[in-house]
């Protein structure tokens, strides 16, 4: 970075050996050399301080205020600092730009130490590894992801082990190919996932960026396989990770290694909540690039909004644990059909018992239960946290019954997914006994302002309150005792945190104070006076309130020790309680909106019937639904309609349809049959990428080949206005190379929207190929869209009644009208029609006669179309009798000609 000149950085400050620093900055120093590429936070007193290039960097990112403190190399030190009280919400900002953080405290104790207070760095707090509530979205992970590559004889290997810090959920996945192949097969990953934080080793080159997520370069040694392996037995405290699924692994193993390393160091403890390993395959979910994620509104908008999308609409969630489950259904829908059908059979039942609104009541009830666990397990939880979670364990009985209702006993749901939900949601006795006896019931919000524990969990913290809490009555009877003794009727006895207890006593009556009284503060009207007496109590309250806060602090840290064994259970109870509340809120969705079960079958098929686009049909007055049939002798649909007819809303509405079944949960159609499906990719609309140097021409035709590439007999393919982007003959020529190999080679279930009339032909040659199109119909000067599917290809497009509605200037319209007519003219007048896709005529001479015969008539429809030029060209409106007889004249000579 740059800095101001004649200002000294931390690092020539450290090797500047001849320089006098102070044994603070000293010490300052020797934290920043071991976290050089972090914001070191150094406590001093009730302010976390910056020093050096740190200071101007965090001066320009948070808005504070840059001074100076001392001097280094004759320059002044550039310092700047935040309240300890207000560092969560400055930690925020910093990890939202993607910057660390390198929290320092004082663990020594300032009354003993001789030279600077001991400090060291206690948390690391970096974009990936965050667990607090308040630098967390609620309903969104934020993984941390390591990467490992390994090459063997230009095969190249590469592992992915990625961690949510905050829920304890360690991932593996492994992959190879040649090198383009995996470096695509990364991207798809990377998108998936979405990590906040990227692991790297040193030379690591397979991806230096990817969409601003901050990456860190960590050495190599640490992504080493073996030591990863034994890493990942050390943490889940097994002797083989056979039962993982991880059988066969390398490079996954490496990542696992710097993984575990990376997210320990920066909690400065172990990993207590990481307790199990999911290793996930390609095959697993339905594939979705970030295309196909980003056209169909999953979770964003096109635009990058977080409504309406997909997610937003369905979200019906009363917890932040439900919320983030739904978004990672939607976007992790499972290939088996297996797992959709239990949530469809779960569904069911929540709407046949009508528990969904009394489940929905009590689950408001609960905290993030997740996230809680996570904090007690790194000893970061707070006591609200604790009395949260207690009031959220005190809930389970009731959900339990609640579940239990809907598949109970003779309704053949016993094996089913809402039975290991209720098996799941068990209440942990000697947990929930624990925090009902320690945990006050409304505790402070930190354990250092005391009040955390409840009355009768600790005979000597309660001796200490007593003392502390009975200073009040004390003060009252002495007070009554001294007036009486002295006669001094407006005497009071007080207390404040700077002078502790005293007797106040105005000037006017200070004549009458006994010899006992000891002189503690003057003031303007009054002196303050300490007695023996109330000296002794002083020592023995405010020591009271002293230790019982040493105490509450030693009872918190034992507290957290004796809920670690209930960490498995409560991880256990999260996840059942997520699933519950997603089930719930799909059922609510449901329920409300006539949305239907789906059947999904072995066959490949693709049966909608009077489908709706589900966040479409929110926005809108009017839905019109429309059926989608595919089977297996028909495979690709050309859809053909007016611009604002309704082809991409009806296309995305079928991808979304058929996504919602994987995802398992109820459709809004009238019924919907789908058979097998392994990806899902979409080519719609019109996109540049000018940063990465590719024009929107070459966007489209990038999509456009990974479909071609990855797309199979079991893969639904939506292709929208493929060839635009270029001239006429080369994109018409493109969509119909693309069109024709969807049909032979991928025989994928295909949506191809299209302006070019000429594909429509397709199907004439293609039997698993048919025509349909969005119905419009002209009124007057407007145009009325039907939004209705009909079979056959579309008549025109309607181009100019759109170019009209968007306020397109009459005049431009008016040439477009007249520009339009002469096209149509010369194309009926000119040679016949040959099959575009027949390739050139056989006899180039019998061509040429073809044209020579031609041209008399194109003479013709050359006058002809002067004729209608001119016609077109009167305003009758403007013309004086004279003008109107000569123009009629003139009309006259041009149809003689």
């Amino acid at each position: 970075m740059t800095t101001v000149p004649k200002e000294i950085n931390a690092a020539a400050a450290k090797k500047n050996s001849a320089e006098k620093l102070t044994p603070m900055m000293q010490q300052y120093l020797g934290i920043k050399e071991n976290h050089p590429t972090m914001l070191v936070f150094y406590r001093m007193g009730d302010f976390y301080e910056l020093f050096f290039e740190d200071a101007e960097k965090a001066s320009r990112l948070l808005g504070i205020t840059l001074t100076a403190r001392g001097v280094a190399s004759g320059n002044p030190i550039k310092m700047c600092g935040v309240p300890f009280h207000s560092l969560d919400g400055y930690l925020a900002k910093l990890v939202k730009l993607g910057e660390s953080v390198a929290i320092c405290e004082q663990i020594g104790d300032p009354a003993t130490s001789k030279g600077p207070v001991e400090r060291k760095v206690m948390r690391v707090v970096t974009p990936g590894t965050l667990t607090d509530a308040d630098l967390l979205p609620e309903k969104a992970e934020r993984p941390l992801l390591a990467m490992c590559s390994i090459t063997q004889r230009k095969t190249v290997t590469t592992g992915l082990a990625w961690l949510s810090l905050a829920s304890g959920a360690l991932k593996l996945m492994e992959f190879s190919g040649d090198s383009s192949t995996v470096a695509v097969r990364l991207q798809q990953e990377l998108e998936r996932i979405v990590p906040a934080e990227i692991l790297s080793g040193d030379n690591g080159n397979l991806f230096d960026d990817y969409a601003g997520t901050h990456i860190n370069r960590v050495p190599d040694w640490h992504f080493d396989v073996v030591g990863g392996h034994k890493a990942l037995l050390d943490q889940l405290g097994v002797a083989t990770l056979t039962g993982f699924g991880a059988d066969g692994l390398g490079a996954a193993f490496g990542a696992a290694g710097a993984l575990l390393r990376y997210a320990q160091s920066t909690q400065g403890r172990g990993l207590q909540h990481v307790r199990s390993l999911t290793t996930e395959t390609e095959s697993e979910f339905i594939g979705l690039d970030a295309a196909t994620r980003r056209n169909l509104e999953l979770t964003e908008t096109i635009r990058g909004q977080e409504s309406p999308t997909l997610f937003s609409l369905l979200d019906h969630c009363r917890t932040a644990m439900g919320s983030r489950m739904l978004r990672h259904w939607l976007h992790h829908a499972r290939r088996d059909q297996k797992v959709a059908r239990a949530r469809h059979e779960a569904i069911a039942a929540l709407a046949q018992s009508e528990a969904a609104g009394p489940l929905a009541a009590t689950l408001a009830q609960v905290p993030d239960i997740e996230r809680i666990t996570t904090r007690i397990a790194l000893l970061s939880a707070r006591p609200r946290d604790l009395a949260a979670l207690r009031d959220g364990l005190l809930q389970l009985p009731a959900l339990r019954g609640d579940v239990v209702r809907c598949y109970g006993p003779g309704q053949g749901g016993e094996t089913g997914l809402l039975a290991a939900i209720h098996t799941a949601l068990a209440t942990p006795v000697a947990c929930l006994d624990l925090l009902v006896r320690a945990v006050a019931q409304e505790p402070a919000a930190m354990v250092r302002d005391g009040g955390v524990f409840a009355t009768g969990f600790d005979a000597e913290l309660d001796e200490l309150r007593a003392l502390s809490e009975n200073a009040g009555q004390f003060l009252l009877d002495l007070e009554t005792r001294e007036r009486a003794r002295t006669g001094i009727a407006n005497l009071r006895v007080e207390y404040n945190k700077v002078h502790g207890f005293y007797i106040e006593v105005t000037h006017g009556q200070t004549d009458k104070v006994p010899d006992d009284y000891r002189r503690r503060q003057t003031l303007k009207n009054a002196e303050r006076y300490i007695t023996p007496e109330l000296k002794v109590f002083e020592d023995k309250a405010l020591s009271a309130q002293d230790k019982a806060l040493v105490r509450e602090k030693m009872l918190y840290d034992l507290l957290l020790a004796d809920l670690a064994p209930h960490i498995g259970t409560l991880q256990t109870i999260s996840q059942g309680l997520a699933q519950l509340d997603t089930l719930n809120a799909l059922t609510e969705h449901a329920q409300q909106h006539n949305w239907a079960a789906p059947q999904l079958v072995d066959e490949p098929c693709i049966n909608i019937v009077e489908g709706r686009h589900p966040v479409v049909e929110k926005q809108i007055e009017r839905f019109i639904a429309n059926d989608c049939r595919f089977v297996n002798e028909r495979r690709l649909l050309l859809i053909t309609g007016p611009n604002m007819g309704g082809k991409s809303t009806f296309m995305r509405q079928v991808a979304l349809i058929t996504l919602l079944a994987y995802v398992g949960s109820y459709v809004p159609a009238a019924s919907a049959t789908i058979g097998p499906i392994d990806r899902i990719f979409t080519r719609i609309g019109a996109t540049d990428d000018l940063a990465g140097g590719r024009s929107t021409f070459m966007v489209e035709m990038t999509e456009s080949a990974a479909i071609l590439n990855g797309a199979t007999e079991h893969s639904l393919v939506l292709m929208d206005e493929v060839g635009r982007g270029t001239s006429t003959f080369d994109g018409l020529a493109l969509a119909w190379a693309i069109a024709r190999h969807l049909i032979d080679t991928s025989r994928s279930f295909t949506l191809f929207a299209t302006h070019y009339f000429e594909l429509t032909q397709l199907p004439d040659s293609h039997p698993s190929a048919a025509n349909v199109h969005l119905s419009a119909v002209e009124h007057k000067d407007s145009i009325v869209f039907l939004h209705a599917v009909q079979p056959g290809p579309a008549s025109q497009s309607y181009g100019l009644q759109v170019a009209q509605l968007a306020g397109v200037p009459q005049p431009v319209i008016k040439a477009a009208r007249k520009h339009l007519a002469r096209l149509e003219a010369q194309a009926l007048d000119a040679t016949p029609q040959r099959d575009l896709f027949a390739g050139p005529a056989a006899d180039p001479y019998a061509q040429e006669e073809e044209e020579d015969a031609a041209a008399p008539l194109a003479a013709l429809n050359a006058a002809q179309q002067a004729l209608l030029d001119a016609i077109a060209d009167l305003d009758p409106d403007a013309l004086t009798p004279r003008d109107a007889l000569e123009q009629l004249y003139q009309l006259k000579r041009l149809a003689a000609a």
